[in-house]
């Protein structure tokens, strides 16, 4: 027998978010995790906000919500706003009712430009790693370090002499002639975001505007502990990285640091031995006057090791650049950059932390 379509409003909903969302979903365990973390982050919370005046929205759901922005690659707070309107599946995760309005796109804008201005998304991706290890799951001597080219949310044509004081050419999307003109960063800026820089990572590839993000992971499971985002020159990658182990490197252990050949540098293999690092980086043939790793490394079986687990971190540039919509950047300056690299960084620990049975009950 037909049915027959039969439309009638209620006047009222008994049914909550958590009725609509399976057992198995994946964002089950990744919720726990997060909600685990912030409870965590309340005392930071509470010391970033005043007692009085109008009440924000909570810092909880802010975070909350641009996790969903970069596990579902939702280009623009208007979408994500959009969507978190209508998916029963957003409002489950952010603790909202079927019934809750939903704050407007310019009002999660300006107070998630509050938010950048705090340390949270370290603190956030410090807690995340707590838990990671208390379920034994990170390595404490064998890690991997990289980096690569984030571009920038700025033009080619935007890139002028520091002393051009001419105003711009109108029209929608004016040209500019590059002919007989020698682009350099100690001349030239961009009039879109001063701190992008003009750089190649090799002579095949043509120089963009961009920035460099650099992570390390540790080698058991491919879990970011440390990232950051730099302007991009020669030297960001070795520089930042000595930093990054600065500050992981224990006197009371040496550790084991993977890397590919443009760490093979007499200044860096030197600078990591003398903090108990032991560099494992992959030796350049083609390097003048030959490789600063020698046998006395290579001869090591740990060393072999370390050159198959770095690899994992492409996987992870892969993730940021194609999930985290990474490959260029929709945010200027290195501040505010880095920031949201680190959130979807955390983003991208706590799904492999669920694909490691972290979290699933």
């Amino acid at each position: 027998m037909r049915g027959f379509k039969e439309q009638s409003d209620a006047l009222f909903v008994y049914v909550s978010p958590e009725s609509f969302v399976p057992k198995d979903h994946p964002l089950r365990p990744i919720r726990q995790m997060v909600d685990a973390a912030l409870e965590n982050l309340s005392p930071v919370f509470n010391q970033m906000y005043s007692h009085t005046g109008r009440p924000s929205i909570p810092p909880e759901r802010l975070l909350k919500s641009m996790l969903l922005q970069v596990l579902y690659s939702i280009p623009s707070n208007v979408k994500l706003v959009e969507q978190i309107h209508f998916s029963i599946l957003f409002r489950w995760f952010l603790g909202l009712t079927l019934d809750e309005p939903i704050w407007d796109h310019s009002s999660f804008s300006t107070n998630q430009e509050r938010l950048i201005e705090t340390d949270v998304a370290t603190r956030f991706l410090a807690e995340v790693l707590e838990q990671a290890k208390r379920k034994k799951i990170l390595s404490k001597d064998h890690f991997s370090v990289d980096g690569t080219l984030i571009q920038a949310w700025a033009s080619l044509k935007s890139f002028k002499p520091k002393d051009d004081d001419q105003d711009s050419p109108t029209g929608r999307n004016a040209g500019r002639d590059f002919k007989g003109e020698k682009l350099s960063n100690e001349t030239h800026a961009s009039t879109t975001d001063s701190e992008a820089r003009l750089y190649r990572k090799s002579y095949n590839q043509e120089p963009r505007l961009s920035f460099a993000a650099h992570l390390l992971t540790e080698n058991l499971n491919g879990l970011v502990v440390m990232s950051r985002v730099t302007q991009a020159d020669g030297y960001a990658e070795r520089e930042t990285a000595k930093a990054m182990l600065g500050k992981t490197a224990s006197r009371k252990r040496r550790i084991t640091i993977a890397a590919d050949k443009n760490y093979d540098t007499e200044g860096f293999v030197k600078a990591m031995r003398e903090i108990r690092v032991t560099p494992h980086v992959t030796q350049n043939p083609k390097k003048k006057g030959g490789s600063a790793i020698d046998g006395r490394t290579t001869r090591h079986q740990n060393y072999a090791a370390s050159q198959k687990f770095r690899k994992r971190i492409e996987e992870v540039f892969g993730w940021l650049k194609t999930v985290g919509l990474f490959r260029k950047t929709r945010y200027r300056g290195v501040t505010k950059i880095d920031w949201h690299f680190t959130l979807a960084v955390t983003a991208y620990n706590l799904v492999r932390m669920r694909n490691l049975g972290v979290g699933v009950t």
